[in-house]
């Protein structure tokens, strides 16, 4: 089939009733979850991930992609109207969408927000389709050397890319891949770390563990601080951005969506590095940089294409190799894992709906998203008044329902409650959760392939060094390894020199 014919098929997929129905669901909690502060798309997704399993996997990833791209869109809502980032991705839309509140604005801004984020949408789609296709024949000829190699590489960048300390995130990053080692062995099936704990033989769950780090930490952290919500109160009005609007926010628009696509490809960067890379280059772009902050609508146009247009770059390198490129990802990940499908090359060939139907309902999404955001900002406002000590027992709730379900298992719930306060303490000392599961999710995976290269090369690690592909992924880990050990080695050494001068 050619391009044509694969995206009439997708949206053959995508308009089925029952995929409609459930890519509404996920945008609208997306959009929900992005206007209450402090309930990120990752916790969310990890709550809902056990109502995936009943339905069929196209229908669970149009969902669950929507919960993500959704909330990209309600994060610039609190941002604007009461200078707290709905979502982390949107921390740079305070800077000058809350300005331009103050200032009488607040429409403009809002509407800026989801027309840009809508472009930058569509535009990053057409970069999907594009180049899905072409990478994944390339990664045909991948075999088990490449796979351990780049996974190695992803997993070292994910640390690499890590808001805290890198030797905190490889720390997290190791523990995850030792918690996949826990069942029967891949190749011999021998219990591995079990205890003789007979519901540990099929290794820790994927739901209790998610569940645990991003939703049970999440509200316990919140619980204990206090957010002052001091909503815009002035009638918002004139959401339809002015023809000078435009003219300022084409150019970021564009290089938005451009540069966070680009970001959004590698592994560990996200929407978060997006924004924050669209607003310094829009800032180094402007001619009037000293007003950034002040209420510039560049402000608000560029980061909130790039971290929309991030999103649409992250499913490629999950696509088309397998490696997710950040957290929500690897739960996409396991979700398909799950459901017995295996991302990477051969998934286009052998699942078309579910990459093409995916595709094309992030499109019908996108439009749904416009309609979501513009006329339901008064409802959006009215949530934003929801009391704490109602929204967190919910939550919790639904965290206890969603692990005991699955398995209908106490164990999965006391799993669950475990992880939730090893993520609460993670969180009290800056342990980012992120690598330990995406190094969780992709642990099984890359044992394997390093298992089934060590068998085709009868335990000789030189296999590593034979393939170029390897060869080159195993540079760059090692590049990416080293490079803070010399950076801290230079800045020692200048400490040195000062204090001899001084003496």
């Amino acid at each position: 089939m050619d391009l044509f014919q694969n995206i009439l098929f997708g949206f053959q997929v995508a308009l089925q009733p029952i995929n409609l129905l459930y890519c509404f669901i996920g945008v609208f909690i997306g959009t929900l979850i992005g206007v209450l502060p402090g309930i990120g798309p990752v916790g969310t997704m990890a709550i809902l991930f056990p109502i995936t399993f009943k339905i069929a996997p196209v229908t669970a990833i149009i969902m669950l992609a929507g919960i993500y791209y959704g909330a990209m869109y309600g994060g610039s809502t609190t941002s604007i109207l009461v200078n707290i980032p709905g979502e982390a991705a949107s921390v740079v839309t305070c800077l000058d969408g809350y300005q331009m509140a103050r200032q009488g604005r607040a429409g403009p801004a809002l509407g800026i927000a989801a027309f840009s984020s809508f472009i930058a949408g569509t535009l990053s789609l057409v970069g999907l389709m594009l180049l899905t296709i072409p990478l994944a024949e390339a990664a045909l000829k991948f075999g088990p050397p490449e796979y351990f190699a780049v996974m190695s590489l992803g997993l070292t960048l994910v640390t690499y890319l890590a808001r805290q300390s890198m030797i905190k995130a490889l720390a997290m990053a190791v523990l995850g891949l030792m918690l996949s080692f826990i069942g029967l062995d891949l190749i011999t099936g021998e219990p591995r770390f079990t205890y003789n704990i007979p519901e540990l033989l099929d290794g820790i769950g994927v739901v209790p563990l998610v569940v645990g780090v991003f939703g049970i930490s999440e509200v316990l952290v919140n619980v204990e601080i206090e957010i002052q919500r001091t909503t815009y109160k002035a009638r918002i009005s004139n959401l339809l951005p002015t023809l000078q609007d435009w003219k300022d926010s084409a150019n970021p628009i564009l290089r938005g969506s451009l540069l966070g696509f680009l970001i959004g490809i590698l592994p560990g960067a996200g929407s978060i590095l997006a924004s924050f890379a669209s607003y310094a280059l829009e800032k180094r772009c402007s001619r009037t940089p000293e007003k950034f902050g002040s209420g510039m609508i560049e402000g608000v146009a560029g980061p909130e294409s790039a971290n929309n247009s991030a999103v649409s770059g992250g499913f490629i390198p999950l696509f088309t190799l397998g490696i997710p490129s950040n957290a929500i990802m690897a739960l996409l990940l396991g979700a398909m894992l799950i459901h017995g499908l295996q991302p990477g090359p051969m998934l286009l060939s052998e699942h078309p709906a579910l990459f093409w139907g995916v595709v094309a309902s992030m499109y019908v999404g996108n439009f749904m998203l416009l309609a979501l955001n513009l006329p339901l900002i008064g409802l959006w406002v009215q949530v934003l008044k929801v009391p704490y000590r109602i929204l967190f027992p919910l939550i919790l709730l639904f965290c206890l329902i969603g692990s005991y379900s699955l398995n209908n298992s106490t164990v999965d719930v006391l799993i669950m409650i475990i992880f939730g306060i090893v993520g609460y303490f993670m969180r009290k000392f800056g342990y980012e959760g992120a690598p330990m599961v995406m190094a969780f999710i992709l642990g099984p995976m890359w044992e394997s392939a390093l298992r089934q290269s060590l068998l085709m090369s009868k335990g000789r690690f030189s296999i590593f060094l034979n393939r170029p592909i390897s060869l080159v992924a195993f540079i760059l880990t090692l590049a990416l390894l080293l490079s803070p050990t010399l950076s801290f080695i230079r800045e020692k050494k200048e400490v040195l020199k000062v204090l001899e001068k001084e003496e």
